[in-house]
């Protein structure tokens, strides 16, 4: 009798905890997966991905225990210079023909304080793998007129891209290099849940 008591509360508990499971979907009219690079070391060129896919589940809304998991579409970079852009997607840089996917999938979501959390996950661009750590900011969880649940976090890290062999390498006089080593990551995300 025992036995069966301990398998029907594990039943209990393993579905009670499977309808805990929260998923999320990005809003992408009001996200943007962007970066910032040093050009000339006077100042920084922007850009972003248009096209990208990711998943995101929680338990309930509890985000430090996100699951989150993003493919981007290399050739989709923005930098609003038509031959920028090419070159960007061109082996110099992101070879978008060859490696057409950049991946992004999250290992841990460790919150430091009320609406701070520290995102620990590996990257992969041209199929080499590094573990980043992201800053994370939660601006809270609404409502919209349409009765729709939406959360919003800013997402902002720095990684070298000759960790990525990105390694396009042009110095001018100063010795300093045309496009910097460092690239800031900004990422805004809007999430909308599902269910």
């Amino acid at each position: 009798m025992r036995k069966i008591n301990l398998f029907l509360a594990i039943l209990v508990f393993s579905a009670a905890s499977l309808s805990a499971q929260t998923n999320w979907s990005v809003d992408k009219s009001h996200s943007k997966i962007g970066f910032s690079v040093s050009h000339l070391v006077i100042t920084d060129v922007d850009g972003f991905f248009k096209d990208y896919e990711a998943k995101v589940t929680t338990n309930g809304d509890d985000f430090s225990t996100a699951n989150i998991e993003f493919t981007v579409n290399t050739a989709s970079i923005f930098t609003d210079n038509e031959g920028r852009d090419k070159h960007l997607r061109s082996d110099d840089f992101f070879n978008a023909e060859k490696f057409p996917k950049m991946t992004f999938k999250g290992k841990s979501m460790r919150k430091v304080s009320d609406n701070k959390f520290k995102l620990v996950g590996d990257l992969t661009i041209r199929d080499v793998t590094k573990q980043v750590e992201l800053d994370v900011r939660y601006n809270g969880m609404v409502k919209d007129p349409w009765g729709n649940t939406k959360a919003g976090f800013k997402v902002t890290g720095e990684i070298n891209r000759f960790d990525y062999n990105l390694k396009w390498n042009t110095a001018i006089e100063t010795g300093a290099l045309v496009v910097g080593r460092e690239v800031e990551l900004i990422i805004d995300l809007q999430l909308v849940k599902k269910s």
